[in-house]
């Protein structure tokens, strides 16, 4: 089972990921991090599926319904053709977005009378116990949820355990966490699937894009609205946990939870995309995380729903994707210290001061918290942590970390200067001062570049993010010669490593997704366009057939791996496919 062989719908209240089987092997019921109610994704055998699929276990043709989160599967057999139909609703209702704990797959036959198999195999969560099994007249109530899940249908119950039967007309099954279905099936089904896919398509048509790269950056937008909790505001990292960052290297984390950093990435790619929502509902999860924060003492990341309760434990009867254990649940990075997501929480907080079109959306509290996020960041700013890698050896003070805190104090003097007068000299001053500090500890003059820890040699590709974070001109050629260095030093098979320190599990084997995509907008915010589209190319050929993107990619055998899909990286495609993009004045 490979990553790049699923596909992802949700509504931002859950999601499902579904293999070309036609098997729900992933999802988390009723939300985000959840405990996973078909989990076959990390326990083939026993983890718990829900497929509907060819009698013979072929395998089918996925595809997305244009601008849509819309998944279709075809199955051509011997005895013809058939197609699934995936979704999760979501659409307006009464005002609001209606976004239920419903799973709908409906089957349609194509030409022929094919042969299929439907199975429904829940699990109880990490204990992997089967519920028990309660039949109706048109259902299947499975107890011993904390919540009543149901799958109704127009299926013969007799049906649903396997066996091979002929598909001769529609048929529709609705897997409900909470609510049952109570109306006729047919018509909800046919109204809720024309509801959904009218919703996407309208918020696609909603997005800027580019001229150039215009089904990619569809696709991630798509993908990454699906990583937002809409409940909270908060954004997850990514849909899954455990898959490793490459095959047996133990890096097996849990990333169904809020980073902060992460988000901040994210808020970026959709004000590229020209939709705010999701700032003004993380802004609203920001503010009730820092109001429970003793002296601004923010974690790294959070649970959806805010909670903290984080701590990482190990599932020893679980065998993990594909046998690469172990599988982890909770993240101990909770317990880092990571002082750039001051930085970036300023950041996240500025459009809404300097961007007219927000003004409404300004408040006290709001520009409270930024003034003191900023002072956070720069009072943390040079003191050891764990960086934006997460290293779980001993910390050092990191010049990413220090240059997104000069980025919080630089744009708050921003801030000040509009709407606290007062307070603008002394940020302008601190942001000078961190400038300063920076390129006298982490410039290495015997080296010719900036290195990932002021005192040391390594290099981080972190340090990328320098040219867009704007913090040298693009002229200056210590940036150029930072850049080349990443390039020649952190290059692996034409992509790149984060590093290449031992992070406590050995020395990175593979490239990460996101790195090669902040190389694209380096190169572009440098002058050298044409190396930048190179670049781009080479990144965009790790998508899978569907356009999803996970962490890590390899290239000795090329293939995705890390947690599915990955926020970050479809930010990162998003943010380099507007630099690398000619404008449309350019175009039209």
């Amino acid at each position: 089972m490979r990553l790049e062989d699923l596909g992802l719908i949700g509504n931002c209240q859950f999601s499902a990921l579904i293999d070309r089987r036609g098997a729900v092997v992933w999802s988390c019921l009723p939300r985000f991090d959840s405990e996973p109610i078909f989990g076959a994704l990390l326990d083939e055998a026993h983890g718990g599926h829900f497929t509907v699929g060819a009698s013979d276990g072929s395998l089918g043709t996925q595809r997305y319904q244009e601008n849509s989160n819309v998944l279709e599967t075809r199955f051509d057999t011997r005895d013809g053709a058939f197609r699934v139909i995936d979704f999760a609703p979501r659409f307006m209702l009464h005002g609001r977005i209606f976004r239920p704990t419903q799973l709908y797959r409906l089957i349609e036959p194509i030409e022929g009378t094919p042969r299929i198999a439907v199975c429904c195999a829940p699990r109880l969560g990490w204990s992997k116990a089967e519920p028990t099994r309660l039949l109706g007249s048109h259902h299947i109530r499975y107890e011993g949820y904390a919540s009543q899940v149901r799958l109704t249908t127009d299926l013969p119950l007799s049906y649903l355990d396997g066996r091979p039967f002929s598909l001769t007309g529609r048929q529709h099954l609705v897997m409900t966490w909470g609510t049952p279905i109570e109306e006729p099936l047919e018509p909800l089904c046919d109204r809720f699937l024309s509801e959904t896919s009218r919703y996407w398509q309208s918020w696609v048509k909603h997005c800027d894009v580019p001229p150039r790269y215009q089904n990619e950056v569809i696709r991630s937008a798509l993908a990454l609205k699906l990583h937002c909790f809409e409940d909270t505001g908060a954004i997850i990292a990514a849909m899954t946990t455990s898959i490793p960052e490459s095959a047996g290297s133990g890096r097996t984390w849990d990333y169904r939870y809020c980073w902060l950093r992460d988000a901040y990435y994210a808020l970026e790619a959709f004000r590229l995309l020209g939709q705010f929502e999701e700032r003004e509902q993380f802004t609203r999860y920001l503010l009730n995380l820092a109001g429970g924060a003793v002296d601004l003492r923010l974690s790294p990341l959070y649970r959806i729903d805010g909670g903290t309760d984080l701590a990482e434990r190990v599932l020893p009867n679980w065998p993990g994707y594909e046998g690469n254990g172990p599988v982890r649940v909770g993240n101990a990075a909770a317990e880092h210290t990571q002082n750039d997501i001051f930085g970036e929480m300023v950041l996240a907080l500025t459009p809404a001061f300097l961007d007219e079109r927000f003004a409404v959306e300004r408040s006290r509290a709001a520009l409270d918290l930024v003034e003191a996020l900023a002072r956070k960041a720069i009072a943390v700013a040079g003191s050891p942590d764990a960086g934006i890698w997460e290293y779980r050896t001993a910390w050092q003070p990191q010049t990413f970390s220090s240059v997104m805190c000069w980025a919080g104090a630089d744009r708050m003097a921003a801030i000040a200067a509009r709407h606290r007068p007062a307070l603008k000299t002394e940020f302008q001053q601190a942001a000078q001062s961190l400038h300063r500090e920076i390129l006298s500890r982490s410039w290495n003059e015997q080296q010719n570049r900036f290195v990932g820890c002021p005192g040391s040699t390594e290099l981080d590709a972190a340090l990328l993010q320098m040219v867009s974070l704007r913090f040298l001109p693009p002229q200056d050629l210590r940036l150029h010669a930072t850049v080349d260095a990443i390039l020649r030093e952190l290059g692996h098979d034409a992509w790149l490593l984060r590093y290449r320190t031992d992070d406590g599990f050995g020395k990175p084997k593979v490239a990460f997704i996101i790195c090669m995509f902040w190389l694209v907008e380096a190169l572009v915010r440098l002058g050298r366009r044409s190396e930048a589209e190179s670049v781009m190319a080479r990144a965009l050929a790790a998508l899978s057939p569907l356009g999803l993107l996970s962490e890590d990619y390899e290239t000795a055998e090329p293939r995705l791996w890390g947690n599915f899909p990955q926020a970050y990286s479809h930010v990162g495609l998003i943010h380099a496919a507007f630099a690398a993009s000619p404008s449309w004045s350019e175009i039209l």
